[in-house]
């Protein structure tokens, strides 16, 4: 066994490439063909999980070879990062020589909710109703906006931020309700493009969330599905219209309204899984075929989405919720 071993352990460095066969999960695993020793063979190589090391993580921010930044605004900053000296580039080498193998988002100074975000808790499905909505969420929601939780979505939009990112954009304040802009998601690495991800931002400040979005809403929904799928493929014309799903998410992140624009290919994570991301597509129909006039809207209907134990939505609305027996599920 030993022996075994040791053979396929030698035979690895020993690979030569013929070409690139395939990458998927967003670019983390690479298929390739090639010879080992004139024999023909397929090389499959994986980004590992990380070590749960204390010693190796704690080491790990100072020990990178370089860092790229993409991006910051206000608190955020987003980033690609070597953590070897590179294939074959010279140290001191510019943007050809850089072959990042890390991305790295940082929050700083970061706030308690960010903790709560990112720590790992026990999860819930839950379901809000119109009325829950109505007494306990939306309330929330304004409360959060009156923080000034969201300064940095308007940074981005009045072009006080990330300007040299904005992929497209309608000049600020001539379209009215039309206008938005679309840039990078700040998860995707803005190479690999089967894991594309952008981020559509409306200039109207009257649509929070989807539980805005009345019957009325459905010719606005269709211009800006239309236009952002033009302005995406017309960005990167290897892309065709069939090659995008459009989504936005319930409960999202901040409170303005955003879109989702992703590759089709792009590996269903949890912002992609039931409970977390709605079709663009089905709000429309939804809107479509629902009783009512133009003022009926998605705050008439049960929601149903997953938590982390330690969101304020869970701890201050659906868990008390759940224990005086009010709560739909």
């Amino acid at each position: 066994m030993a022996d075994q071993k040791a053979r396929a352990e030698a035979l690895v460095p020993k690979f030569q490439l013929g070409r690139v066969l395939n990458q998927d999960q967003a670019g983390r695993r690479t298929s390739m063909l090639g010879s080992i020793d004139g024999r023909p063979a397929v090389l499959v190589v994986e980004r590992a999980p990380f070590p749960a090391s204390a010693a190796y993580l704690g080491h790990l921010p100072g020990s990178l070879a370089r860092v790229r930044n993409l991006g910051a605004n206000d608190i955020y900053s987003w980033s690609m990062a070597q953590t070897g000296g590179g294939a074959g580039g010279d140290e001191d080498g510019g943007d050809d020589d850089f072959f990042a193998d890390l991305k790295i988002n940082l929050i700083y100074p970061c706030t308690e909710a960010h903790v709560q975000k990112y720590s790992k808790q026990g999860v819930r499905f839950v379901t809000e109703t119109p009325a829950i909505y109505r007494d306990a969420i939306r309330p929330y929601m304004q409360s959060k906006r009156e923080q000034g939780r969201l300064n940095w979505v308007f940074n981005i939009i009045e072009g006080k931020k990330e300007v040299e990112d904005v992929i497209y954009r309608t000049r600020l304040g001539e379209a009215g309700d039309e206008g938005f802009l679309l840039l990078p998601d700040l998860n995707w690495d803005r190479s690999t493009l089967d894991a594309l991800h952008l981020l559509a931002l409306v200039e109207r400040r009257d649509i929070w969330s989807l539980r805005d979005l009345k019957k009325k809403h459905i010719p606005w929904l269709e211009h800006m599905r239309a236009k952002l799928v033009s302005a995406t493929v017309s960005t990167y014309p290897t892309i065709e219209p069939d090659q995008l799903k459009l989504y936005v998410h319930y409960q999202p992140t901040y409170y303005h309204f955003h879109i989702h624009i992703v590759h089709v290919a792009l590996e269903a994570g949890a912002t992609q899984a039931t409970g977390k991301a709605v079709g663009l597509d089905g709000i429309i129909e939804t809107l479509k075929v629902m009783a009512g006039e133009d003022e009926a809207g998605m705050d008439g209907v049960s929601m149903s989405y997953q938590l982390g134990e330690a969101s304020e939505l869970w701890t201050d609305v659906f868990e008390p919720l759940k224990k005086s027996g009010k709560a739909s599920q």
